[in-house]
């Protein structure tokens, strides 16, 4: 199974919006890769909930249950959402500060383009991610 990023300002949808939803809709995304990679989702994969703004760090996971579809805010037709459950904090929240300091996670698309919204994350950093913030999937 794949896994994943999703960015977020905490000040827009904050991982305690998150938690309190329970289970939501990802929309808004507007940038045409990060859409192609909402689209190769299937459920049940997992992925990093990442403030982004002043905190940066990877604070949370959670988990696809609904696939890409339309986002009915989006005039063209072209943009989509995935719904999203929580599934839960990270004991110690990981900074963006301590990934890029991290050898392992030098090729981590979050190191090389941290601007994409919504991005994917090989099993190899995800296990590293989720060991270094004390994570137990």
């Amino acid at each position: 199974m794949a896994h994943w990023l999703y960015k977020s300002e905490p000040g827009t949808w904050s991982w305690d919006d998150q938690v309190k939803a329970g289970s939501t809709f990802w929309d808004g995304v507007r940038n045409a890769q990060a859409n192609n990679n909402m689209k190769a989702m299937r459920v049940g994969e997992r992925g990093f909930f990442y403030h982004s703004g002043d905190e940066r760090a990877v604070v949370g996971v959670v988990e696809v249950v609904k696939t890409w579809y339309p986002d009915p805010k989006d005039d063209t037709g072209r943009y989509g959402m995935v719904d999203l459950k929580t599934v839960g904090a990270f004991p110690q929240p990981v900074a963006l500060a301590a990934i890029k300091a991290e050898p392992a996670l030098a090729e981590m698309v979050l190191v090389k383009n941290s601007r994409l919204s919504v991005q994917p994350v090989t099993d190899a950093e995800w296990s590293r991610v989720c060991a270094m913030g004390g994570y137990k999937p």
